[in-house]
C-alpha cells in the first residue's frame, strides 16, 4: 500500500537532471525527494517511477520508499528561480515523493564500491524488464547509502506509454540499450537472475502495484478510444508487463549476450 502524505514545507530544489526535483518535508515529519507532475514528461514519468520502483522493491532491490505527495504550490512561493516556480505552479495535486537518504553518494564505478555480482545481474534484469534506459556510466541513477546500493529515478522506464504504439510487439522485443547499463560489466549470469526473479512477479502482484497509480495520472489518450479510462490504462500496463514476462524472454537473451560480449 503506497502511503499518501501532504507536503508542509518546501526545503530546497535539487538542480540535478532534467526533472528538477526538490526536497520537501511532509506531515509525517519525513523528508522526501519530490518528483513533480509539471516537469517535462508530466504524469507519465510519475507512473513509471511508481510502477517500476515498486516492481524493483518486489524483486528485493533497494528502492527508497515511494509515497504519493500532495503538494500545494503556495509552499514554494518564495522560490526565486522563475523556471522552477512555474514548474511548481503546474504541479498542484498528487506528485511522487521518494524517501530522502541523507548523506547518500551517487554510485561511481571508479570510486571503489563494488556491488555483488548477483545483485548487479538482478538490477540489469530488472532494468531490461521495465525498459529503463537511464542507468549508464554518465548517469547511474543509483546511490550508495550505508554501504548498500539503492536504485532511484525510474521516470524514463516503461517508455512504451509515451505512444502505446504496438505494445504487444514491443513487449516481446529485446532491449538493445541494455549494453550501456553501468552494472553489466560486473554482473553474473542474467539467465540465472531470470530464474531467481521472474517467478516473483505474479499477475496478482503486478495488478496490485498498478492499482496504486492515481486515476488522475491516467487521463484519456488523444486518438486512442481504447485508453479512455483509468481502468483501460491499468489493463494496458498489466498486459504489457505480462507479455514481457512471458517465456521465452528476449530481453534476457539480449542482456546475457551483451554481458558475455
Amino acid at each position: 500500500m503506497i502511503r499518501r502524505v501532504t507536503a508542509t514545507r518546501y526545503v530546497t530544489p535539487l538542480r540535478e537532471g532534467g526533472s528538477l526535483p526538490a526536497i520537501v518535508e511532509a506531515d509525517d515529519d519525513g523528508l522526501y525527494v519530490a518528483k513533480f507532475r509539471g516537469a517535462g514528461h508530466g504524469v507519465k514519468a510519475l507512473v513509471a517511477e511508481l510502477i517500476a520502483g515498486e516492481i524493483g522493491r518486489a524483486l528485493g532491490l533497494l528502492v527508497p520508499e515511494i509515497v504519493l505527495l500532495d503538494f500545494d504550490p503556495r509552499l514554494a512561493a518564495a522560490e526565486p528561480d522563475a523556471e522552477i516556480r512555474e514548474l511548481l505552479q503546474r504541479s498542484s495535486g498528487i506528485n511522487v515523493g521518494l524517501d530522502f537518504l541523507p548523506g547518500a553518494l551517487g554510485f561511481d564505478p571508479a570510486a571503489g564500491f563494488r556491488p555483488p555480482s548477483d545483485l548487479c545481474a538482478d538490477v540489469v534484469w530488472f532494468d531490461a524488464l521495465v525498459t529503463n534506459v537511464d542507468r549508464d556510466a554518465r548517469n547511474t541513477n543509483m546511490l550508495v547509502w550505508h554501504k548498500r546500493l539503492w536504485l532511484i529515478d525510474h521516470g524514463s522506464a516503461l517508455y512504451i506509454h509515451h505512444s502505446w504504439r504496438d505494445p504487444a510487439g514491443h513487449a516481446r522485443k529485446p532491449m538493445v540499450e541494455i549494453k550501456r547499463n553501468v552494472l553489466l560489466p560486473y554482473a553474473s549470469s542474467i539467465v540465472a537472475a531470470d530464474e531467481r526473479l521472474a517467478p516473483k512477479l505474479t499477475p496478482d502482484l503486478l495488478t496490485a502495484i498498478i492499482a496504486e497509480v492515481p486515476d488522475d495520472w491516467l487521463p484519456p489518450e488523444p486518438n486512442r478510444p481504447d485508453l479512455a479510462t483509468p481502468a483501460a490504462h491499468r489493463a494496458a500496463y498489466l498486459e504489457y508487463l505480462e507479455r514481457r514476462l512471458a517465456a521465452p524472454r528476449a530481453f534476457v537473451e539480449e542482456a546475457e549476450r551483451a554481458r558475455v560480449a
